[in-house]
């Protein structure tokens, strides 16, 4: 597969919910070309990922 086909299959994944999926293509996407607009879009899911909200937070 080339960059631009995993960019799309991380799109994919990401309008499906399945973060970590996606993030996993990006990985590859950047791999293969690292001026991908994949760095973007990794970026994107690790700032979802990475979110913590304590007000929104109740155990």
């Amino acid at each position: 597969m080339t960059a631009e086909e995993y960019y799309q299959l991380g799109n994919d994944y990401r309008r499906q919910g399945n973060y970590q999926a996606a993030a996993n293509a990006y990985l590859e996407a950047i791999s293969l070309d690292p001026d991908s607009p994949a760095v973007h879009a990794k970026q994107m899911i690790d700032d979802i990922m990475n979110y913590y909200n304590k007000d929104a937070y109740n155990p």
